[in-house]
């Protein structure tokens, strides 16, 4: 039985966009792998802490201190997932603080990567990720291109873990209009029918 992550982190509860098209991707993986598991990680409801200088502190001398009982919890649930499905608005050019603080509690030495004689390897191989990026502007292409700090930063962090088997479902141009949002919606949505996680295995 498959697993799949759900992170959903922004702060819009109501019409976001990067929720609605990630509710879409996570039906249709229920579709094509029947009996998944979903684990369900709100962060705009439920954020995770930022790090503080307590959890510092401990990370590298006492993996069993309390602190870190939340990291551990986190490290385990993405350790268990098949599947990664990462919601995210763009927020001034990047990712919400709340999942780069998620990500801080994850991205551990010796847990989901290591240092070695031959340089960092991730230890997270083997997961599928699927990206759903929300964005009121068009930076995929054209002269805002070099101002995505959101998909070049998760694909890095990702792969820092291991985790290279990542596709991406961009819902660009929400905020030039209402022509223009329903057209990234519909395009979001043709995007998620073309997934290689919908694959059943």
């Amino acid at each position: 039985m498959k697993t799949i992550l759900h992170i959903e982190s922004s702060s819009n509860l109501h019409t976001s966009v990067s929720r609605e098209i990630g509710a879409a991707a996570l039906e249709s993986l229920l579709r094509a792998h029947p009996g998944a598991k979903v684990v369900n990680r709100d962060l705009a409801k439920n954020p995770v802490p930022h790090l503080a200088p307590a959890f510092v502190e401990v990370m590298y001398t006492k993996p069993d201190a309390p602190e870190l009982a939340l990291s551990r919890e986190l490290v385990d649930e993405l350790k268990a997932s098949d599947v990664i499905v990462l919601e995210a608005p763009m927020y001034n050019f990047n990712i919400p603080s709340v999942l780069k603080a998620w990500i801080d509690h994850v991205a551990r030495a010796g847990l989901t990567f290591q240092y070695g004689a031959n340089g960092i390897e991730g230890l997270l191989k083997g997961k599928k990720a699927i990206l759903v990026l929300g964005r009121g502007g068009m930076y995929a292409q054209g002269p805002m291109k070099a101002m995505d700090y959101q998909e070049t930063y998760l694909r890095a962090v990702l792969g820092f873990l291991g985790i290279t088997d990542v596709e991406t479902v961009l819902i660009e141009g929400v905020g030039m209009g209402p022509d223009k949002r329903a057209e990234a919606l519909t395009k979001a949505r043709a995007r998620i029918a073309t997934l290689t996680a919908l694959k059943a295995a």
